[in-house]
């Protein structure tokens, strides 16, 4: 028997949770080989109400953690991604990063990669590009040069994103999941079926494929 699970993976390009995690499902899937497990990445705004053009990453994040508690409660998350990225191979650069940036091109730019089959590659040079090499992701000739090292065609991609070619469909496609209950992510959603909150560890994310198989699809 071809056991079969799909998994909607919904997340952040900013969120370094979701890199964490992103790392986390490909040890998950290493675990469960035998499974057939197809993946789509969907998009949400941790910030949709952030300006195009971004803010300074500092101020940014100043605002946003301001007062002691607030400022204390950043530290400690900071503090545990970076010592937890390593296992992962991850090595989390936050004094690097000057924007934070809106990323509806980025998730526009997601949604491209997944029509020919890149996502895996293009959330990963995304994560990467932001938060190890502090580029700005919502800087669309950084984006052109990403999608081209993630094996889209750079050309095609930048007049793509001179354009406003499926901003709609990434709105709708957010909104369809924040009515489902979506309030943070990472968000893995089996078979739509149930759902896992937060970067889990990979045995976690293992067991839950294993329940998907338990579990499958409703058919129409």
């Amino acid at each position: 028997m071809t056991h079969s699970v799909s998994v909607d993976i919904v997340s952040d390009l900013v969120c370094p949770w979701c890199w964490l995690g992103k790392r986390h499902w490909d040890q998950a899937r290493k675990l469960t080989a035998d499974i057939k497990v197809e993946t789509v990445w969907r998009p949400y705004q941790l910030d949709p109400t952030l300006a195009r053009e971004g803010r300074p990453y500092k101020d940014y994040m100043r605002e946003k953690f301001s007062g002691a508690e607030a400022s204390g409660r950043w530290k400690a998350m900071r503090d545990h991604l970076e010592q937890a990225g390593p296992a992962a191979g991850i090595d989390f650069r936050f004094d690097d990063i000057a924007m934070r940036p809106n990323t509806m091109d980025a998730h526009r730019l997601m949604r491209w990669a997944g029509g020919q089959g890149r996502t895996a590659e293009m959330a990963e040079a995304l994560f990467s590009a932001f938060f190890a090499q502090g580029r700005d992701i919502g800087d669309r000739d950084t984006l052109a040069a990403l999608a081209g090292d993630a094996g889209l065609d750079s050309a095609v991609t930048a007049d793509l994103l001179a354009t406003d070619k499926d901003e709609k469909a990434v709105w709708e496609e957010e909104l369809f999941y924040r009515k489902l209950g979506v309030s943070g992510v990472p968000t893995y959603i089996f078979n739509g079926r149930f759902a896992v909150s937060g970067a889990q560890e990979p045995a976690v994310l293992a067991d839950a494929i294993r329940q998907a198989v338990k579990e499958p699809a409703e058919t129409e």
